[in-house]
């Protein structure tokens, strides 16, 4: 007899579809223990006791009515993330919130399925902002789903969302900022206020959240869901230990110039040490640095504030001399609002005040654009202040991500850097940028710099037999110099293009020798290259948008064979232009509508088949 054909006694057609459903899902040694477990709880009940597990299955199933537990609502934390932070908070809250009883989940934008939007009760979204006010790359596909005519209404769901960006962007936390709007235009119902966070997060982002755990918390006495098995790790390895808080001191093999003489660049190639750090890492994934400040323009702010390197201060709790604490902890170069009205009350300058109000965006962001601190102290001084009351204004240095350009495989114990050194002029004074300064200047041979892991799971190599066809101009290069070591270290048999820009072809075409000998050996099976400032015919300038073109019939060949395509560059003109330029391909070769042609591209990101790596 099918357990379906047979039906217990007293039981309502609910709570027979869930033991019935319940029953065909576990195996014979899962439905003993739950016999026994069954017939305990009867027991126990009669006797006014609370049910625990069976230290052995019993032999029968007591016929007993369970108790109908009022219903919990489900909670699900959804995060869009560039950089891993708002899934590493997704993660960490999604974790507490089991632990306090709650039926938590965490999804990935990028992959989770939006038809299930409508089913959802508890929402919590974290979303990073990506340039000036997009929602980070993996993400594209929901933001474009949740914001257009397909979007369900959401009349029964609850939300709250945490935004994440960088004050010094005029659009700051605009992605966090839409998804709140829309959400609310849908009909969902806000748990708590948005709240907007800097760079400088961890803070509030953990207050946000125990203020939703509070109120969400199964009240005294609910039923809570099962628990899960805890899961018991072994030793925890030693790379466990480096993270962007506590970074491992990875000694400076080599710094090479990688451009030619008469370059209007300054490009390097770094090599650095991980011997003994037990960091690992994979193709595509980033090193995430933690720079110093330039000694020079600390000595600078020092000169303008009228204050001793000694002053003892405090940064995040710990002491130390104020001179160390604006080189190596604190950000003195960018121009924040927190700045500006910090800085504006301290040096009675109401310009400055005016200037901190959220309606002034634009004109904030045109001043930070023509100004670093220094220029700030100078024409607005105020000294004699306390040191600790300067540092109220300036938030924390943060890491800076560079994309690996190295195999582990070609390359064991060491991670291999692409970097091109941001120098210019400003205010009458030649400028550099923090961290490419640093490592221009200060990694030297036998130098130590603070460094770490960033993985980037949506930056990955296919299997081996897939072809790939990887697009990027200038460093975005680099990450490509991983993959195709990797894939000769692997003998891996898939067909691989690589499309490289830069300015000239004879100071300009970086690790060129590598990519020769690569073509040689049949690694690298087509390249074509673009350098924007060589002579150029009547048509003006080449870039590798414009290869991409006059390849299209072929590119369009290998996107229809399976190929996976890589973008990494500049996300300001490469980004757009090179995903214009695709969508023109396949158009015209597919014979597609615009519409359509976007929608083809739109389906590669969601497989995993087009993949950006941009900055």
């Amino acid at each position: 007899m099918l357990i379906s054909e047979f039906r217990g006694p007293g039981f309502t057609e609910v709570q027979w579809q869930y033991i019935n459903s319940l029953a065909t899902s576990l195996d014979a040694r899962q439905l003993m223990w739950a016999s026994g477990f069954l017939a305990g709880a009867e027991l126990l009940r009669s006797n006014g006791a609370a049910a625990v597990a069976p230290s052995s299955p019993a032999p029968a199933l007591a016929p007993a009515t369970p108790a109908v537990q009022p219903a919990q609502r489900r909670l699900t934390v959804l995060y869009a993330s560039e950089t891993g932070n708002s899934a590493a908070l997704a993660a960490t809250l999604a974790d507490q919130a089991t632990a306090k009883g709650l039926q938590a989940a965490a999804h990935d934008l990028a992959s989770y399925k939006t038809r299930n939007l409508a089913s959802e009760q508890d929402v919590l979204i974290i979303t990073s902002t990506y340039g000036e006010g997009d929602p980070p790359q993996p993400a594209a596909g929901f933001f474009e789903f949740i914001e257009g005519r397909k979007a369900p209404k959401l009349g029964g769901l609850r939300f709250a969302v945490l935004a994440l960006g960088d004050s010094t962007y005029e659009h700051f936390c605009e992605a966090g900022k839409r998804l709140d709007r829309r959400f609310e235009e849908l009909g969902a119902t806000r748990l708590q206020p948005r709240i907007d966070c800097d760079v400088d997060y961890d803070q509030p982002a953990q207050a946000w959240a125990d203020r939703l755990l509070a109120a969400l918390e199964p009240a005294s006495g609910q039923d809570a869901p099962p628990a899960a098995h805890a899961t018991v790790a072994a030793a925890t390895p030693v790379a466990a230990r480096y993270d962007k808080r506590h970074p491992y001191a990875a000694n400076v093999i080599d710094n090479l110039l990688l451009t030619g003489r008469g370059s209007s660049k300054e490009t390097r190639h770094i090599e650095l040490s991980l011997a003994g750090s037990g960091l690992s890492y994979e193709p595509g994934d980033a090193l995430g640095i933690m720079p110093s400040n330039d000694p020079a323009l600390v000595r600078d702010i020092l000169a303008e504030l009228g204050a001793a390197a000694e002053a003892p201060v405090s940064v995040l709790g710990d002491f130390l001399p104020l001179g160390r604490a604006l080189q190596e902890r604190l950000e003195i170069t960018a121009i924040t609002p927190r700045f500006l009205e910090h800085w504006g009350k301290l040096a009675q300058a109401p310009r400055l005040q005016a200037l901190a109000q959220p309606d002034q965006a634009e004109a904030r962001a045109d001043f930070a654009r023509h100004h670093h601190i220094v220029d700030v102290l100078r024409q607005f001084p105020a000294k004699g202040l306390d040191p600790q009351d300067v540092l109220a204004a300036l938030r924390p240095l943060q890491p800076r991500l560079y994309s690996i350009a190295s195999s582990p495989l070609a390359a064991p114990d060491e991670a291999h850097l692409t970097v091109s050194v941001v120098r210019y002029d400003l205010q009458g004074a030649a400028r550099t940028g923090v961290a490419s300064g640093h490592l221009a200047e200060r990694a030297l041979p036998d130098a130590a710099l603070p460094v770490y892991i960033h993985s980037n799971p949506h930056f990955r190599l296919p299997a081996d037999d897939v072809p790939i066809i990887m697009i990027g101009a200038g460093t975005g290069v680099a990450p490509y110099r991983a993959f195709l070591q990797e894939r000769e270290a692997r003998g891996a048999a898939g067909r691989s293009w690589l499309f490289f820009g830069d300015r000239n072809f004879r100071s300009d075409f970086l690790y060129q020798t590598e990519w020769q000998g690569l073509l040689k050996d049949g690694v690298l099976t087509r390249m074509d290259v673009a350098f924007s400032r060589d002579r150029q015919a009547a048509g003006g300038k080449t870039y590798v948008q414009h290869r991409l073109q006059e390849q299209a019939q072929d590119v369009y060949a290998w996107l229809e064979e399976g190929a996976h395509v890589y973008l990494c560059g500049d996300a300001t003109r490469l980004a757009p232009d090179v995903h214009q330029a695709l969508e023109g391909v396949i158009a015209s070769q597919g014979r597609l509508a615009p519409e359509a042609a976007h929608d083809y591209l739109r389906r590669l990101q969601r497989d995993n088949r087009y993949q950006r790596d941009v900055y």
